[in-house]
């Protein structure tokens, strides 16, 4: 199998987490760990979830060139770190990037290849009681992500395929099957 880079992104609330969790059952798929400044949420791990760092920690990184990619988003910093994506694909397996739009579509900028997966919700007034469901936003925040969600919405045109997370088990298998884990994780 030759190494790919799988970038999934979508709205806060889509399903993006859940299922990634379920493509890494498969041990030729690699996560990326992003780096943030956003607070740690209860049961979260620094280096397991993401690499929590400070404003100023990260600034310094941003600095030094060691993001591929990195933005902005509900006021708190998200970044990828350059540094473990070619060894995986040298290893011939699947390097997977769970971010945000703004930094997927940094990526197919810059030109890096790889192939891009949104992530939609079935639509906004389910995207709006899983958020509420979660309970880890205040009003605000809830308010902010649901306006971002609009914005990502439509950028979905620039992903090379749309996956509507309605059912979760379908949605594992479309995703397995464009990268080519056909029945590993369904």
């Amino acid at each position: 199998m030759e190494g790919k880079m799988v970038v999934i992104s979508g709205p806060s609330g889509a399903g993006k987490s859940t299922i990634c969790r379920r493509l890494l059952e498969d041990e030729r798929v690699q996560f990326s760990i992003s780096a943030t400044t956003r607070e740690m949420r209860p049961g979260e791990v620094d280096g397991r979830d993401y690499y929590f760092l400070t404003p100023d920690e990260f600034r310094q990184r941003v600095e030094k060139g060691e993001f591929l990619e990195y933005a902005n988003v509900h006021g708190n910093m998200y970044g990828t770190l350059r540094g473990p994506i070619q060894e995986v694909l040298d290893a011939g397996r699947i390097y997977l990037l769970e971010i945000d739009v703004q930094g997927a579509l940094q990526l197919k900028a810059q030109g890096i290849p790889g192939l891009h997966v949104f992530i939609a919700p079935p639509d906004f007034e389910e995207l709006r009681r899983r958020l509420t469901d979660r309970n880890t936003e205040t009003p605000e925040v809830l308010e902010r992500r649901l306006n971002k969600a609009e914005d990502e919405w439509r950028d979905r045109v620039h992903y090379d395929h749309i996956i509507v997370n309605d059912q979760l088990e379908r949605a594992v298998r479309e995703v397995s099957e464009l990268i080519g884990l056909e029945g590993a994780t369904a």
